[in-house]
């Protein structure tokens, strides 16, 4: 699902223009990516955790030039589901529409 199929999906169930829901999405995100941004976590009830992860320092290749490189320690954007979510997911799904090819 894109996030167009989204859009009209949301807009199809409340009867809210699509614009107005493409509105309320992307502001959605902004503030998602705002608050990690700032260092603070978004927690959703029922939904999961956009959480901030730290990556510890490693070595990592540099394969064209073969050479070891020292990749500092940063912070990535996660997302945690929630119980509730990892559960319907289990049991709805019982295979992908990739893997029935």
């Amino acid at each position: 699902m894109r996030k167009a199929d989204l859009v009209a999906a949301i807009s199809e169930k409340t009867g809210v223009p699509k614009v107005d829901v493409l509105v309320s999405l992307e502001t959605f995100f902004k503030e998602v990516k705002t608050s990690l941004s700032e260092g603070e976590n978004v927690y959703i009830r029922g939904f999961g955790s956009f959480v901030i992860k730290k990556r510890a320092k490693k070595i990592g290749r540099h394969i064209k030039k073969n050479e070891a490189i020292e990749i500092p320690e940063h912070y990535i954007p996660s997302f945690k589901p929630a119980k509730v979510f990892v559960e319907q997911v289990k049991e709805n799904v019982t295979s992908l529409p990739d893997e029935d090819k």
